[in-house]
């Protein structure tokens, strides 16, 4: 008898993949201070593109038909705008903040499940996630008071603009999801990634110092990490049942902006990351039964 992975087995397994990516954040952003976010992102995807494509003609999966194709090409390149937006804003703003910002994007796809693919939230997933959000909106009232000034003003709609890209991702994560297995979406995301950053190649690369070689490669390997966790994730859970994973990520950006860039955690961000914690806990307790396939929607 085939046992099948519970929806709180997803849950738990993407919160891992969550805490992989916002370490990978943290790390991002001191590269895109010494680099530039272009830089970044290019010699990043790159690196990721030699070890998921290492794994992929490994696991000797084929190629993907021409409609899974597609997913994997639209996600490609909507990933680029979204990364390329956020840590341009995220070298501009606190990376808790920064993260904070981004939360509008849960909330977004949410609905967006129920529109394009067509699943089916109840109200108590809707209250947990509007608490959730009510954390983000408690964090950002207390960090309103300090004086960042116009740059961070700009970084931070470029962080809500690429919050809205995000919210699409997390739709297109669970389409790939339903078609693709893990190391292909890991693979195919780092591919296509890499050739959005490669367009602008002639005008914007920089090669980075050999100091930066080692970071560059390790969040190469966490994105990488975190993509296959995901994949597996949104593969055995419904999108609206995964999203309020997405603001565990805050608890990680608070972490590593006081150990890395010595940005101060006051008693209102604890307070309103204990609220979005409360709201995740609330939604994984929700369902206890074997998980829903849904149709992939058509791009």
């Amino acid at each position: 008898m085939k046992l099948h992975p519970t929806p709180i087995a997803a849950f738990g397994v993407a919160t891992l993949g969550i805490a992989l990516f916002s370490t990978m954040d943290g790390l991002m952003k001191g590269l895109t201070l010494d680099i530039g976010a272009y830089n970044a992102l290019l010699w990043r995807n790159i690196a990721g593109i030699g070890i998921s494509g290492a794994l992929y003609a490994w696991r000797r999966e084929g190629w993907p038909a021409p409609a899974v194709m597609r997913i994997h090409v639209v996600r490609g390149f909507a990933s680029t705008v979204m990364a390329m937006l956020f840590f341009w804003g995220l070298a501009r703003v606190p990376l808790a903040q920064g993260v904070a910002l981004s939360f509008i994007a849960p909330i977004i796809a949410l609905f967006l499940a129920a529109v394009l693919l067509k699943e089916r939230f109840g109200r108590s997933t809707v209250m947990a996630s509007l608490l959730a959000f009510a954390g983000v909106v408690v964090i950002l009232a207390g960090q309103a008071r300090a004086e960042l000034g116009p740059e961070a003003l700009r970084g931070s709609v470029a962080i809500l603009v690429s919050a809205v890209c995000y919210a699409w991702n997390i739709i297109l994560m669970r389409q790939q999801a339903q078609v693709a297995g893990p190391v292909e979406v890991a693979f195919f995301q780092n591919l296509f990634m890499g050739l959005g950053f490669v367009l602008f190649a002639p005008w914007l690369a920089v090669i980075p110092g050999e100091v930066h070689a080692p970071v560059l490669i390790g969040c190469a390997l966490l994105a990488t990490a975190s993509l296959l966790l995901l994949s597996w994730a949104y593969s055995h859970a419904e999108a609206n049942y995964l999203v309020p994973v997405e603001y565990t990520a805050f608890i990680w950006a608070t972490l590593l902006g006081w150990l890395l860039f010595s940005e101060p955690v006051s008693l209102v961000t604890v307070t309103g990351a204990a609220m979005i914690v409360v709201g995740c806990v609330l939604t994984a307790r929700q369902k206890k039964g074997p998980p829903v396939h849904v149709e992939t929607a058509t791009i």
